[in-house]
């Protein structure tokens, strides 16, 4: 088992910019934890050729810094960006597998920082309005979420009494977190399926923001999907099961705007805080939908990635095993 130090200095070290106009940074809560990410590909076909796999790589922004990065693996693996969304992607290859398993671990450090809009929080609109320009596809439709047609209709009908864009990104959230409940009876849920998630009123959280980014990119508001994992707030360590997914929304007066609609809608107290703020109990790993990897794989475009996704000579195989721990490094603060 080699052990590799992986350096990304052109990936990791360049912040991304500013993302929203922050509560004064003394005010932000933040939390220090170390987490490993495990994949293992099982029940590779004996006369399999090539086993590729790829796991999201977390980013370093103004949001999370991650540092003390290692991967553990049988071969090299490397870190690329995707071009569309410019999330990173650790990759590896392995030829003539055999039916060994083929694994791989990344560990790393991570300070998650609290993020609140003040400017949207206190509806106090930024002293020069925000230049950045969103990229159009943060207007564009995903697969599972068309912005035409009936979406557009209930855009329309959501937002008919609101002539300000955060007066309409405010009562998209509001009817999201009112009309869905977080439910995973059932089956059709987990997918972000818009349609889905409005004729049946319930879902998870890729449910709850496939309907709010949708009716905001109906509206011609840029919305933008993330996806991580959330860090349990009752234990110092631990197994972290699933996934969690979020949005942040753009307005030219208060730059981006974070919500979280499914946990407003489990933790009703918490209903106005997330208008307006993540809390630091979370780590981001990848944003978008539909996403093409970098190298590319074979398969289907991925509606959304946190999971590892492995192909066995070009094939899509769903025999992974995926465990995520983290151990808080302190005292959160």
């Amino acid at each position: 088992m080699t052990r590799l130090a992986v350096v990304c200095c052109g990936l990791l070290l360049a912040l991304a910019p500013m993302r929203c106009a922050q509560a004064d940074e003394s005010s932000l809560k933040t939390r220090r934890v170390h987490l490993t990410y495990a994949a293992e590909v099982r029940d590779v076909p004996r006369d399999a050729k090539e086993v590729r796999l790829w796991l999201p790589f977390p980013p370093s922004d103004e949001s999370q810094q991650v540092s003390n990065i290692t991967v553990h693996s049988d071969v090299p693996a490397s870190v690329s960006r995707e071009e569309e969304y410019g999330n990173q992607v650790l990759s590896l290859a392995v030829s003539n597998p055999g039916q060994s398993p083929v694994r791989v671990e990344l560990q790393f450090d991570v300070v998650r920082r609290e993020r609140r809009n003040a400017a949207a929080v206190f509806r106090s609109p930024l002293p020069k309005p925000s230049t950045e320009k969103p990229e159009s596809r943060w207007l564009a439709r995903d697969r599972l979420v068309p912005i035409d047609g009936k979406v557009f209709e209930l855009a329309l009908s959501v937002t008919r009494n609101q002539s300000s864009r955060l007066d309409q990104i405010r009562a998209i959230y509001d009817h999201t977190v009112s009309t869905l409940s977080y439910d995973k009876t059932g089956t059709g849920w987990g997918r972000g399926d818009i349609a889905y998630a409005c004729d049946a009123k319930r879902g998870n959280c890729t449910d709850f923001h496939a309907v709010f980014i949708g009716l905001c990119r109906a509206r011609g508001i840029p919305a933008r999907f993330e996806i991580g994992v959330s860090l349990p707030i009752d234990k110092p360590a631990g197994e972290i099961a699933g996934y969690h997914c979020w949005a942040d929304c753009h307005v030219a007066d208060y730059g981006w705007i974070p919500v979280d609609c499914s946990e407003a809608q489990k933790h009703p107290e918490q209903r106005e805080y997330f208008f307006g703020s993540h809390d630091e109990n979370r780590i981001d790993f990848s944003v978008g939908r539909d996403l093409r990897l970098n190298p590319a794989q074979q398969g289907e475009r991925l509606n959304f990635f946190i999971d590892p996704y492995a192909e066995v000579d070009g094939q899509p195989h769903d025999k992974i095993e995926r465990k995520i721990t983290y151990e808080n490094r302190e005292d959160r603060r």
